[in-house]
């Protein structure tokens, strides 16, 4: 398996361009090409908030960064959601679920256990802070990596993006 750490600050340039790389070739199978040209700028901005404070994980082969995605204390839900006050406030681990955010992974290594290592990663970090719950918003492509891991669906969403481009959406959760 190729090993994960945490991502440091200087990874931030290379994880933004697998988010665009993943979002380029994942998203054509689930989504239209205007979808996926409004994801692909929309969603892939890194959230340097969550390298800071170290719940981001990468995986990474000869210097690229093949996989990604981490969990969140922080009340934001997911990139495309824009900047809202309470963004960066912290979450009750007695009383609210951390956020699982912005997983991708490159085409080539797709459905080679990288996913399913940064959640391991994401559900242990999460239960050792407190955490007894999980929750996400799954775009598409991701939809079967959570199903796969335990998460449950809640509802089906809608992300609407700052161009007017409405994506199709999952809200999930897992118990921990």
């Amino acid at each position: 398996m190729v090993p994960q750490r945490l991502a440091r600050p200087s990874d931030v340039p290379r994880i933004g361009e697998l988010m665009r790389q993943s979002v380029a070739e994942l998203f054509p199978l689930f989504h239209t090409a205007e979808e996926t040209a409004s994801a692909a700028v929309h969603l892939t901005e890194p959230d340097t908030v969550l390298v800071d404070d170290g719940t981001y994980f990468v995986h990474e082969v000869d210097g690229r960064v093949v996989a990604c995605g981490g969990w969140s204390k922080r009340d934001k839900l997911y990139t495309g959601s824009g900047a809202r006050p309470g963004d960066s406030r912290l979450l009750d681990p007695a009383t609210e679920p951390a956020r699982v955010r912005a997983m991708f992974v490159h085409a080539d290594f797709a459905r080679r256990g990288l996913g399913r290592a940064i959640l391991t990663s994401c559900v242990e970090a999460a239960g050792a802070a407190g955490f007894r719950s999980l929750t996400l918003m799954a775009t598409l492509p991701g939809v079967p990596l959570y199903r796969a891991f335990g998460f449950r669906e809640v509802r089906r969403a809608e992300i609407p993006l700052p161009d007017g481009v409405v994506l199709a959406a999952v809200a999930m959760e897992l118990a921990l």
